[in-house]
Formats: C-alpha cells, structure tokens, sequence
C-alpha cells in the first residue's frame, strides 16, 4: 500500500496556475514550480504529469475560475453592454489584488521556443474561439439592426480582443487599474453608433435650425 500523499493536489495546482501566471509557460522553471507547490519533482510527475501536463491542468483551472463569465458577458443585452463589460472584467482581472497581473494566456504565449510551441498553439486556439463567439453576437447584433449595415463584426471582434490583450500587456507591465479603465473608455467611446442613433444624427445634421428670436 503506498504512502498517502503528504500535500493537497487542488492547493498545489492553484500555487502552478499563479506561478504560470506571473512568470508565463517558459519562464516558470520546474525548480519555482516545486518550490511553490511544496512537492519534489517526483510527487509533481507522479501526480500532475510532465510541465506541459501541468500547465495544461492550470490552464483548464484558470478557464473554470475566470473566464467563466464569458458566456454571460456574451447575454448582455445590447453588444454595447457586451463590449463594455468584456474590457471592464479585462481590466479588473488583470489587475487583481490577489492575482499576477496580466492575462495568464498572454503571459504564457509571448514568449515560447520551439519546446513550447504546442502549448503558444493551444492558447492561440483558445483565444481565437472566444473571438469567434464576440462575432458571431456581433454578427446578431447587426442582423437586429443595433449595428450599422456597413459594420464589419469579424474586425470589431478583432478590435476588442486586441484592445483586451493590450490591457492584460500594460497591466503586467505595472499600469493601473484607472489608467486601464481609461482605456477602456476610449474604446468604447468609439464603438459604432446603432442604426436609430445614425439616422437620428444625420437628420439633426440636414434640419435647419431655427432662427432665434427675442
């Protein structure tokens, strides 16, 4: 009968997910790895597999943890309320006050040799599926007429998730929360107006105004 273990497994995964996190796939040796978790390189294999099986485990925890409000961000009722609330979470994830800042995805995927190549893949992967649901609620948003006709909601996916990956980039880098939040404003600042609005606009815009009188 073998010696129970001495550690808790789901402790030791959430000490690699935040070493991960903070240091990226590559730049997290199995030295900090071990050290963190408080196990030998033996208990981290027998348990958790090789470090791209970890990393695979920390990746599926972080997913489960804080990313799962996406689907709910995406059943926000207007894409405005959509985009707002995906750059808003963005900021305060990546600047948490009991979490690396940074995105745990974009931490591990800047910077990978050819030994990480499979794990870059997997996140692009990932990344790019949450891009496509952004279009495809985007896409319904300019069927339903809240968009204008000659909105492009593939590019618009595109910006925002390039806005977000920027935040998580200038968060790990050591901006704050209100810089970031700034940011934030900026970009939806210069979301597209709904049909209503345009039209509104451009007939305020072709109406004489009316003279002034005492």
């Amino acid at each position: 009968m073998g010696r129970p273990r001495e550690f808790d497994p789901d402790e030791a995964l959430v000490c690699a997910l935040k070493q991960f996190w903070r240091h990226g796939y590559e730049g997290t040796s199995l030295s900090v790895l071990t050290e963190a978790m408080g196990i030998n390189r033996p208990s981290l294999y027998a348990t958790f597999g090789t470090k791209e099986e970890l990393f695979r485990k920390a990746l599926d925890l972080y997913c489960e943890r804080y990313m799962a409000d996406f689907d709910a961000i995406l059943a926000e009722p207007t894409a405005r309320d959509v985009v707002g609330r995906q750059l808003l979470e963005t900021v305060q994830l990546s600047t948490g006050a009991k979490t690396p800042h940074g995105c745990f995805g974009t931490n591990s995927a800047l910077a990978c040799s050819s030994e990480g190549e499979p794990i870059r893949q997997e996140l692009v992967a990932r990344r790019a599926q949450n891009q496509e649901a952004l279009r495809i609620r985007l896409q319904r948003a300019k069927a339903s007429g809240e968009l204008p006709a000659d909105s492009d909601p593939a590019d618009l996916a595109c910006y925002i998730m390039t806005v977000s990956q920027g935040i998580a980039v200038q968060a790990a880098s050591g901006a704050s929360r209100e810089e970031l939040r700034r940011v934030a404003d900026l970009a939806l600042r210069g979301w597209p107006p709904s049909r209503a609005a345009s039209r509104k606009g451009a007939r305020a815009a072709t109406t004489p105004r009316a003279k002034w009188r005492p």
